[in-house]
């Protein structure tokens, strides 16, 4: 495919390079704006390459795509949005995008924010409205989880929307860090090794659903929808439970990464390195068919050596607590 999808110009370095001026008449304030745009570039370069890098590595749009942008109103599915018109704009190839939100009719929930932003945009969207939320708090009892139920029927409407719009692909705005959280629930309490894919078909088989942002890490998002001033809209249901299980995973991530930086991405560089001669799992290994060869094999008994790691500091700033 095509490198435009990762390239990120007019993005070049010579671009935010000339950004910058470093002349020693600029006073502090105007350096410091400088600095601030420079590294604003660099992120929206960033971004875009990662984003372009999914796209190619799992083969998410093709020729012709109409690609459903599922717009929830939070950080996550405005920067997928946002990322996706830049890519649009370059791409090798000819794909639509439409937005689609779906209004659950949460208390208070701004219905006219996001037909403004689109259409102050100019992006096709199509707003959807099913009272799923009050399905979801008549059905499920005080203090327990609500996202189950609500993924379901939230899912469900999606893919009949899909098929009324005529979408042959479906984004959803989950990150890097979302496809690690779900890593660890399954492992500390589904007994799986098991994440989110990048790319899926759905269970009915009728629809692909993509995740451009499966490389992106939630912090950049944070960043990027400061810059542009996304008009956030938070959730009612899932964003008020403060005792979810996939709030104490990302806690426990977070607290590493503080101690450890650097170890998020070695977690996620892990699940695209799976060796499943190594694990323990027959229906991904035939080990009953494993027998002495006589030839040399490099992934051998040698393949089952500790490897040799490197030797970690905590970071200087972070207090153990013993």
């Amino acid at each position: 495919m095509n490198s435009s999808w990762i390239d990120p110009t007019p993005l070049t370095d010579a671009a935010l390079a000339t950004e910058t001026p470093e002349s020693d008449s600029l006073d502090q304030e105007k350096k410091k704006l400088a600095r601030e745009q420079r590294e604003n570039l660099k992120l929206e370069k960033r971004l875009c390459r990662q984003v372009g890098q999914a796209i190619v590595d799992y083969n998410m749009i093709e020729e012709g795509d109409r690609v459903m942008v599922c717009l929830s109103g939070g950080k996550d599915s405005y920067g997928m949005l946002d990322i996706l018109l830049k890519l649009q704009a370059r791409a090798p190839i000819n794909f639509e995008i439409i937005a689609v939100n779906l209004d659950q009719k949460q208390p208070g929930f701004p219905d006219h924010i996001l037909p403004e932003y689109l259409t102050k945009l100019g992006v096709k969207f199509h707003i959807e409205t099913q009272d799923t939320y009050s399905i979801v708090k008549r059905v499920i009892p005080e203090g327990k989880t609500l996202c189950s139920l609500c993924s379901r029927l939230r899912r469900g409407i999606l893919y009949r929307v899909a098929d009324e719009i005529g979408a042959t692909k479906i984004a959803l705005g989950h990150h890097r860090d979302d496809i690690l959280h779900t890593f660890f629930l399954n492992l500390f309490f589904a007994g799986k090794l098991k994440a989110m894919p990048p790319k899926l078909v759905s269970s009915d088989g009728n629809h692909v659903v993509i995740r451009p942002l499966a490389n992106v890490a939630e912090k950049d998002l944070i960043r990027w929808a400061e810059i542009k001033e996304f008009p956030i809209i938070p959730c009612s249901l899932c964003g008020s439970q403060e005792n979810l299980q996939r709030k104490q995973v990302s806690n426990m991530l977070s607290e590493w990464e503080k101690k450890w930086p650097g170890r998020r991405e070695n977690m996620f560089t892990a699940m695209q390195n799976v060796v499943p001669s190594h694990l323990l799992d027959s229906a991904q290994f035939d080990f009953k068919a494993v027998c002495a060869t006589g030839k040399e094999e490099p992934e051998g008994d040698i393949g089952f050596d500790t490897p040799e790691l490197p030797v970690l500091k905590p970071a200087s700033n972070v207090i153990q607590i013993v």
